[in-house]
């Protein structure tokens, strides 16, 4: 069984930072990859960024270039900066991870609104 736990989420105002964390937990072995999904309201879930297994990041184009995705191997936790917040990023955001064997998981979400 694997858990994911998100924290870091709340409300910034537009141009401000935040900082996401994801705790992973249970059997995690042979890990693919860590991602961040943004959920904004009454829109389905879209990946944010990735981190694979060989520390390859992927960022979406709306992100690029302010955010940072990174991942602590030894505590199996990933964390999310984000710079330059915008009203669009508002939402909920989603860890997942994906191991070889046993496929993705999902974490609760955590909400960020940004305000204008």
């Amino acid at each position: 069984q694997v858990q994911l736990v998100e924290s870091g989420g709340g409300l910034v105002q537009a141009g401000g930072s935040l900082r996401l964390s994801c705790v992973a937990s249970g059997n995690i072995v042979d890990v693919y990859s860590m991602s961040w999904y943004h959920q904004p309201p009454g829109q389905e879930r879209d990946l944010l960024a990735r981190i694979s297994h060989t520390d390859s990041t992927y960022y979406r184009g709306s992100v690029k270039g302010r955010s940072t995705i990174s991942r602590d191997k030894t505590t199996n936790t990933l964390y999310l900066e984000m710079n330059n917040l915008k009203p669009e990023d508002t939402g909920v955001y989603f860890c997942s991870l994906s191991l070889v064997r046993s496929g993705q998981y999902w974490g609760q979400g955590t909400q960020v609104t940004v305000s204008s």
